[in-house]
């Protein structure tokens, strides 16, 4: 049975494999609605009426901000965590 690396070659397979991993996170991540970027974790999105813009962006828009939100990071919820295990003396 032939298998993608030799089907593709490596280069290539590996190419395809960053644009779907690409695509898949760029549907799912929220971006800003000025510039299209997508905020790194730790940064927050400025909520306007149902636009939300990064914090560059932020002074182009006049007024308040209806909500503030922390861009968390992609395993957030998800990550491995630990036990309240004793700690070692």
């Amino acid at each position: 049975m032939l298998t993608w690396d030799q089907l593709l070659g490596e280069p290539e397979l590996e190419i395809r494999l960053l644009r779907k991993g690409q695509e898949s996170r760029s549907a799912a991540e929220r971006h800003c609605a000025e510039c299209a970027r997508v905020p790194l974790a730790g940064e927050h999105l400025y909520r306007f009426d149902n636009d939300s813009v990064c914090a560059l962006c932020r002074g182009k828009r006049s007024g308040v901000p209806t909500a503030v939100e922390p861009v968390a990071h992609v395993e957030h919820g998800i990550s491995v965590r630990r036990l309240g295990l004793p700690r070692a003396a």
